[in-house]
């Protein structure tokens, strides 16, 4: 990620829990319909900010990996999350997981892959982690909405937007070829529409680490 979407981030830290974020609630909702039974888990969860899942996952798997390159926004998350089973460690997605190869159960993005030029080198990173046959979850923002102009972007009280974080558009055929190539199979695609709205606000993709 870009030194500037770091620092966007840990700047949006003091008040990304508190400012209406449709796109934020949503995908936590979201995220109870997608999820596979985490009993005896180990999860890794890339682009935990600030924690806003980090308690579910934590308090349903056997171990959670926290990764995030915004330090603001991981003292939010160690502050509100404490649990014994959460490691913490602030980390690029770009470069190398401090994880050791086949250690994970589940790798999960939540908007976050909308601040990756290219996804290709994170998935990589992904099957590195994994074992054989484990999942790669991601819930990320719809790209149609990016092709309208929106984004993930740090508000004021009264709605007026004071900075766009920086978005890269990605759609569900580059994830797709993204997963392909770095070892993945895809299991599912599904799109995620608000209520008494026409165009979708999230999509979400399922892959599987393939065994050979």
């Amino acid at each position: 990620m870009p030194t500037t979407i770091q620092s966007a981030y840990d700047r949006w830290s003091h008040t990304y829990d508190i400012q209406k974020n449709p796109t934020r609630d949503m995908d936590a909702a979201v995220l109870e319909h997608i999820l596979p039974d985490l009993t005896g888990l180990i999860v890794v969860e890339a682009g935990c900010g600030t924690g806003k899942n980090s308690g579910r996952l934590a308090a349903a798997s056997h171990h959670l990996i926290a990764l995030d390159l915004s330090e603001g926004m991981m003292a939010v998350a160690r502050r509100k999350v404490q649990a014994n089973n959460i490691g913490w460690a602030r980390c690029d997605l770009n470069q190398p997981w401090p994880l050791a190869g086949n250690t994970a159960d589940l790798v999960i993005f939540n908007l976050v892959l909308e601040h990756i030029e290219y996804p290709a080198p994170v998935f990589a990173q992904a099957a590195h982690v994994l074992h054989p046959g484990g999942l790669l979850l991601l819930s990320e923002f719809h790209p149609i909405r990016l092709t309208d102009g929106k984004g993930a972007q740090i508000t004021a009280e009264n709605g007026q937007i004071l900075e766009f974080v920086g978005s890269f558009r990605h759609d569900a055929q580059e994830f797709r070829t993204a997963a392909s190539i770095t070892g993945f199979t895809l299991l599912e695609t599904k799109e995620w529409t608000p209520e008494e709205e026409e165009r979708p606000l999230l999509l979400t993709m399922r892959f599987q680490k393939r065994l050979t």
